[in-house]
């Protein structure tokens, strides 16, 4: 909530626990074991964020975060809570409790819980359909080539049947390109056609098509508040590829699209990337540095990043150490593994001499946690112990029928719920495979034209032999009127020719 200073008031431990406004682009991590809070702590910061005028962008594992959108009510322990804190009582910062909703609209990549959100299989691009797909280094080079063929033939691969009909026509034309750019082999075709197969049964048809997405569409704000979007991703969880690279090429999307900001009072946009562990896992090299560099530079576009996992080990060191913004709840620690796990999870945190960081961490309660945010420097606070603010909208799932009036009532209903298939690689491939086959088929009939007047003229000249032969006549070969004066012309000019040579020989004998 925001206290009566617009401050982000998030928790309470030895006072009120703000996050600063300037700060909130510098990103940061939720983290703690399952059933710990981490859920209730993201709709905390996501519905201070849009009080703030800050749209976000939260995926919904369960369907809890769908309780956002409707006014939340007073409980027993919100009622214990408020007086815990203080909250609106005489002197203290913080006002009078209002229970309100944040604007929200919902999104669905199989588009039966919110507007559907596709992409183009270009506008993904071959490094995340590579990781998308599990192929290895020689089958993502090969899929790089048929990309960069695609481009130069001018060709859109908008869906999966553009792509598939690319590579059967790269397949097919393989030598041609194999000096320019390397061995175009049958087999790592192969293996791409069944790994698009397998993605397409995983119903990622639904996600590549048109229209393609508009990432301005997330960064909305009504009536002074962001607007909260949520993705429906319980049945996306199901494929955690496809979840992670989906996720993964919205904040691309961000990066490549969004203009440089340099520092803001308050940030466009924030980005929750829930369950991030998948996004790291079997990720190669390469990938990983690239989600490094999007990371630490995509805060001067004015977008923070927060990442919500288990655990800080499941975040490389290169993007944790970008994540200042630190939200700690319970981890447990039975194994020696665990107890690492503890360890290295405190050490990331500025020590507070008032308690142990590593003891605390497991000793937190449900709703508690460990708290370090950048101060106005951009320096990370001492850790504190302490309890989380409760949410001002419900806590929970809606019912379907809520749900759907809310995706009625959206102002971008019914742009994105029709899709349409313009012309591209496919059907100008087919086009092309069909006038192609037709010229195949002109020049066979040809061919057989010429064999059966070749055949037809030979039957001929059988038949009018076995009729000379029949009659008793040696069979003659037949001239014409130009050849018999043409003969005895040359006889006569062979007479004079010969006669002459003769009496040129004779002469010089008898000169001699």
């Amino acid at each position: 909530m925001l206290d009566k200073n617009h401050n982000m008031y998030v928790a309470q431990g030895n006072g009120p626990v703000y996050i600063n406004p300037k700060m909130v682009n510098r990103h940061g991590l939720i983290a703690g074991a399952t059933g710990t809070g981490k859920t209730v702590s993201l709709q905390v910061l996501a519905e201070t964020f849009s009080q703030a005028g800050i749209p976000c962008f939260m995926a919904d594992m369960k369907g809890d975060l769908s309780g956002v959108s409707q006014v939340g009510t007073t409980n027993k322990f919100i009622d214990a809570r408020i007086a815990e804190f203080g909250i609106g009582t005489p002197g203290s910062p913080l006002p009078k409790l209002e229970f309100g909703a944040s604007p929200v609209r919902f999104f669905d990549v199989f588009g039966e819980q919110g507007h559907p959100m596709r992409t183009t299989i270009s506008e993904m691009g071959p490094i995340l359909l590579s990781r998308l797909m599990g192929l290895n280094e020689t089958q993502s080079g090969v899929l790089n080539i048929v990309f960069r063929i695609a481009d130069e033939k001018q060709l859109l691969l908008i869906d999966i049947k553009d792509l598939r009909a690319m590579l059967n026509w790269v397949s097919n034309n393989a030598k041609e390109y194999t000096s320019l750019y390397g061995n175009i082999s049958a087999p790592s075709i192969g293996a791409i056609q069944r790994a698009l197969l397998a993605l397409e049964s995983q119903g990622a048809d639904k996600f590549f098509g048109e229209p393609a997405f508009n990432i301005f569409d997330l960064i909305q704000t009504e009536g002074g508040k962001g607007v909260l979007n949520i993705l429906a991703a319980d049945k996306l969880m199901m494929a955690p590829k496809l979840y992670s690279t989906f996720l993964l090429w919205l904040l691309s999307e961000l990066y490549d699209q969004l203009p440089e900001t340099g520092d803001m009072p308050l940030p466009k946009f924030v980005f929750f990337f829930d369950e991030a562990h998948m996004l790291f896992e079997d990720t190669p090299k390469a990938l990983t540095e690239k989600i490094e560099l999007i990371v630490r530079l995509i805060r001067s576009k004015g977008v923070g990043v927060y990442f919500i996992t288990q655990s800080p080990a499941d975040i490389p060191e290169e993007v944790l150490g970008q994540l200042g913004n630190r939200i700690q709840h319970a981890l447990r620690a039975f194994t020696p593994k665990d107890q690492k796990v503890v360890r290295a999870a405190a050490e990331t945190f500025r020590a507070n001499p008032a308690f142990d960081t590593a003891d605390a961490i497991k000793e937190l309660g449900t709703g508690e946690a460990l708290v370090s945010f950048l101060d106005q420097k951009g320096a990370p606070s001492i850790v504190e112990r302490v309890k989380m603010m409760f949410p001002l909208s419900s806590i929970g799932a809606i019912l379907p029928a809520q749900r759907e009036m809310i995706i009625k009532q959206s102002r971008l209903y019914g742009m994105y719920e029709r899709n349409f298939d313009r012309e591209s690689a496919y059907e100008m491939i087919t086009q092309e495979d069909l006038q192609r086959a037709k010229r195949e088929e002109q020049l066979r009939a040809e061919n057989e034209r010429e064999k059966e007047e070749i055949a037809r003229q030979k039957a001929m000249e059988k038949e009018r032999r076995e009729l000379e032969k029949a009659m008793g006549r040696r069979p003659a070969k037949t001239k014409s009127a130009f050849d018999k004066a043409f003969g005895s012309a040359a006889t006569s000019i062979g007479r004079s020719i010969g006669t002459q040579i003769a009496r040129g020989i004779l002469g010089a004998i008898f000169k001699r």
